[in-house]
């Protein structure tokens, strides 16, 4: 599976859990460590751990393994390193202290459409 279907399977299967405010960021010509950000953020503490922990194992079944984890959902945000597909799921209060989309402002966004509303 190429990296652009690995970082829209993961936006779906965050979408699935209640993920909020998704979004895939195409870092590849502005990064050598990665070639996307899949973002999303929950209301509380426990679903940032719930939604990691499915990225996770949706990553493992497709035969890709985590590099490394980062943070826990207490802390607001946890980070899943997969190589080329780093993923970042936030509360909305860290999101927005971190405001990574900001930083990756010139950075393409791969259409992604959430299947709930």
């Amino acid at each position: 599976m190429e990296n652009k279907e690995l970082a829209l399977m993961t936006a779906k299967t965050l979408d699935a859990k209640k993920g909020q405010d998704i979004v895939i960021l195409d870092i590849a010509e502005k990064s050598g460590f990665a070639d996307f950000f899949v973002i999303a953020d929950a209301p509380n503490a426990r679903l940032v751990d719930a939604l990691a922990d499915a990225a996770e194992d949706k990553m493992a079944e497709a035969g890709q393994p985590l590099h490394h984890r980062e943070g826990v959902g207490e802390s607001g945000w946890v980070l899943l390193d997969f190589g080329d597909i780093i993923v970042n799921v936030f509360t909305r209060a860290q999101r927005e202290h971190y405001n990574i989309e900001k930083v990756w402002a010139d950075c393409d966004k791969l259409q992604f459409e959430p299947e709930r509303k």
